[in-house]
């Protein structure tokens, strides 16, 4: 037992730790990796959920232009598409919004553009953004990070790029 204990005591003599300054530059390193990173990283999710609101309301989009075809008026709600609840809402879990442009009482309510010109004259869909906001007029601080569809479809995406 007595060996044993010699040649533990020993073994422990032989290891090195790390010292105070090599422990505080490796968190310093750790810190600047981070702060560089993390910005880059939200940019990034930023733009994938862009695209993926982006493509949401070209597939609605779609879905409601077939249902005009079928039925010869556009539908009352996107509830009427027999979408799934996922596509119905954005990245953010915000529920897309519908309008039907088409009907008189509905006028007053549809999206304009910095002039205040109606941005479509079929039906307006948009996303409200990651904030969660908006406002009719795009040029609206609240409006510009709706991700729009605007010129009937023929434009699908940022509110601040229309």
């Amino acid at each position: 037992m007595r060996v044993f204990m010699k040649l533990y005591v020993g073994f422990l003599q032989k290891l090195k730790g790390f010292s105070l300054i090599e422990l505080l530059m490796a968190i310093a390193i750790i810190g600047v990796l981070a702060t560089i990173t993390i910005p880059g990283y939200q940019r990034y999710k930023e733009r994938v959920d862009n695209h993926t609101a982006i493509t949401d309301l070209q597939v609605i989009s779609a879905a409601i232009e077939r249902f005009y075809i079928l039925n010869r008026q556009f539908p009352a709600s996107l509830n009427q598409l027999n979408l799934s609840a996922d596509q119905l809402q954005d990245p953010w879990g915000i529920p897309y919004e519908y309008l039907d442009v088409t009907i008189q009482t509905n006028k007053g309510k549809v999206r304009k553009d910095k002039n205040l010109v109606p941005i479509n004259n079929d039906f307006d869909l948009y996303s409200k953004g990651r904030d969660g906001r908006s406002v009719s007029p795009l040029t609206s601080a609240l409006s510009r990070d709706d991700i729009i569809r605007a010129n009937n479809g023929n434009f699908y995406g940022l509110a601040s790029d229309y």
